[in-house]
């Protein structure tokens, strides 16, 4: 595996430390990806994004999701009641799993969230970035300034 080192480019920068330390937790060997439970990350339009999460099983009340900052928390929690029905029966075999989870997601600037629902054992966040127009790109207009036309005034040119 190739190693890039940031090292000269963050020589130079200033007030990015949190850029850093995510740059280097994603390229931490030791951690595991989070498998459980599956998700997709979708551009549903150019400013529109949706989180999807298969959570089956989880009632909305098992669910927690915040957002704080820069970082979307979702956090699924069995309930009592629904593990002591899982004890009433006995499994012959048992493919779906029902366990706790967490899941954390870095948002870029400005995102608000639109809506969450929780439809059919699937949640979904879905989010917009507003960019503030005071921070979106202005296109300048160059003033010019009109030449003044010269006159030519009369005189001897020759010498």
């Amino acid at each position: 595996m190739t190693r890039l080192d940031l090292q000269p480019f963050f020589r130079s920068t200033i007030g990015f430390d949190e850029i850093v330390d995510m740059l280097d937790g994603m390229t931490d060997n030791n951690r595991k990806p989070n498998q459980y439970p599956p998700y997709n990350i979708e551009k549903i339009k150019e400013e529109i994004y949706r989180i999807t999460i298969a959570v089956a099983g989880f009632q909305d009340e098992d669910l927690d999701i915040t957002k704080h900052n820069h970082l979307l928390s979702v956090e699924g929690r069995m309930t009592r009641k629904a593990e002591q029905e899982n004890e009433e029966h006995t499994y012959l075999y048992k493919g779906i799993a029902e366990r706790s989870f967490q899941l954390q997601f870095r948002l870029a600037d400005h995102m608000n969230i639109l809506g969450v629902d929780l439809e059919n054992g699937m949640l979904c966040i879905t989010m917009e970035r507003e960019v503030p127009e005071a921070l979106k790109p202005q296109k300048l207009k160059i003033n010019t300034k009109k030449k003044e036309k010269t006159t030519l005034i009369e005189g001897n040119s020759e010498k």
